[in-house]
């Protein structure tokens, strides 16, 4: 994994759609952004989405307002993808707007060498990318079969929290983002640091990892 760069905030994109699982994206924000607050010009966190147009979370319960789109963004060194309800992946894998919009952003910053992180479903919706070809990966536990059935050439994991395959990051269901942010922030920066967070957060965290 990359290491963030002598004197310079490692740029954390989150990125946002329509009918985004808010837990997914919200734990492993704060995860960062805690970070942040503990070693001051570590993170520099962003939302960003196809446009800066709202996105609405599941089941409609609140708008996003990105930070900027995809044309307009910093480039990140990270890119967060949090995931959604199983059927709304489902639909995402066959909308060419979506593949060839956001989808086509995050695969060439994966070509640029940035790190890609999902959460839960987020890694479903990268089937038809080729980032996910020949590596180990995970997913909602509701999403296993379906996301081993798409990439027949990556070894799928169960019964773990996340997976760390170098340059791409993949979580099971929902709270493992948080385990996951944590694992990040304490193979970036210490131990230590991720161990205040849990402190903060009040946390039992997960160690159950691939």
């Amino acid at each position: 994994m990359n290491q963030i760069k002598e004197n310079r905030a490692m740029n954390v994109a989150f990125l946002v759609y329509d009918q985004v699982e808010v837990l997914d994206l919200n734990g492993p924000l704060d995860v960062f952004v805690k970070a942040n607050a503990v070693i001051p010009g570590s993170y520099t966190c962003y939302t960003v989405g196809h446009t800066v147009e709202p996105v609405y979370t599941e089941a409609n319960t609140m708008a996003i307002l990105p930070n900027y789109g995809i044309d307009t963004c910093p480039r990140p060194d990270m890119i967060v993808i949090p995931g959604a309800n199983p059927d709304q992946i489902m639909r995402y894998l066959q909308d060419e707007k979506f593949q060839d919009g956001i989808l086509k952003w995050v695969t060439a910053q994966y070509a640029a060498g940035v790190i890609i992180f999902t959460i839960c479903t987020g890694s479903m919706l990268l089937s038809q990318t080729g980032l996910l070809a020949n590596r180990s990966i995970t997913t909602h536990a509701m999403l296993l079969d379906k996301l081993e059935e798409y990439n027949p050439s990556s070894t799928v994991k169960r019964d773990v929290r996340y997976v760390d395959d170098g340059q791409l990051i993949t979580t099971a269901g929902i709270t493992a983002g948080i385990d996951a942010a944590l694992y990040v922030i304490a193979k970036q920066q210490s131990e230590e640091v991720a161990a205040v967070i849990v402190q903060l957060f009040e946390y039992q965290q997960s160690q159950k990892s691939s």
